[in-house]
């Protein structure tokens, strides 16, 4: 059976994991599509080029829509870095852009007669992952947004240097919004074999700076060189992976929460078909007040979206 994976979107973070992809042989098909005609073919003569050093071999198509129609998993890396670049560090920046040109794709690939899976990186995240959604008219499960698989990763990668340990070491979750609003649910993580909370009071941990420390991380990466790519391209590709290898993993993605009424942060298993179970943590109050106010910024800048969903289905 032919895996295909397709990515929409060729700047710095759809050419890493699209290289990711070649580099790890996770696909056998791989389309590539971008309004750049010269970028996207260069992208994929430099790849061909790659493969000759590589041990596996991947067929590379471009800016054909209708190579998607049988497409396990597309990464829609869809974007415009430089209107990330203001002094809010916001990532709705990108939203006046996103919001007209996802539905635009999103509308070829409901034609091209995709039903595969959907794994969005397009910022802001939570809420292009709701266009995606409802402009293909897949199942919600079937559409998943990376959202804070990112953020947990900058997390853990905190703590674990304040503890001299590798990052896979730290199990636990930042939360909601891939964005301003996001916060490390310390209730959820563990380390050297208890809460996270224990080890900070015995080593002299501080907890809000650590958090702080994940929020930021991103935007240290953007200050530092104008753009991210190597962290969010390897979650959208682990992402991706796992649905095609139905491996039934535990992850924080953006996916559809009824409580909330929208598309947030919040581990769920995920295999085959997508979302397969949706957990339930035992979050503090302070933070469900905190997913609450998340759940509700992220619904607000969805419903301002709206004429441009509607006039682009």
């Amino acid at each position: 059976m032919t895996r295909k994976i397709g990515i929409i979107g060729m700047g710095n973070v759809g050419a890493a994991a699209a290289h990711y992809v070649v580099a790890m042989g996770f696909a056998d098909d791989l389309v590539l599509i971008d309004t750049r005609t010269e970028k996207v073919e260069a992208d994929a003569l430099d790849l061909r080029d790659a493969i000759a050093n590589l041990p596996y071999h991947t067929n590379i198509f471009t800016n054909d829509y209708s190579k998607l129609s049988d497409a396990d998993v597309i990464i829609s890396a869809i974007g415009n870095i430089k209107l990330q670049d203001n002094p809010t560090d916001d990532r709705f920046a990108e939203l006046p852009f996103t919001r007209v040109q996802v539905p635009r794709a999103a509308k070829q690939i409901k034609e091209s007669g995709f039903n595969g899976k959907i794994v969005v990186i397009t910022n802001p995240v939570d809420v292009i992952t709701s266009i995606y959604q409802e402009v293909t008219g897949l199942p919600k499960n079937h559409v998943i947004g990376t959202g804070t698989l990112l953020d947990s990763a900058r997390m853990r990668r905190s703590v674990a240097e304040q503890l001299n340990i590798d990052s896979r070491s730290v199990v636990g979750y930042n939360l909601g919004e891939h964005g301003n609003s996001q916060f490390t649910a310390w209730s959820t993580v563990r380390v050297l074999g208890h809460p996270i909370t224990e080890i900070a009071e015995k080593r002299g941990l501080d907890l809000n700076e650590l958090d702080h420390l994940a929020r930021i991380g991103g935007h240290t990466v953007f200050h530092g060189k104008k753009y991210t790519n190597y962290g969010v391209a390897t979650s959208a590709v682990r992402l991706a992976y796992t649905i095609m290898s139905d491996a039934q993993t535990e992850l924080p993605v953006s996916n559809y929460r009824e409580e909330y009424g929208t598309y947030l942060s919040y581990p769920a298993i995920v295999g085959r078909d997508g979302v397969q179970e949706q957990l339930q943590l035992d979050l503090t109050e302070e933070e469900l007040k905190k997913l609450q106010t998340s759940a509700d910024f992220i619904k607000t800048k969805f419903a301002e979206s709206r004429d441009d969903i509607d006039s682009n289905k």
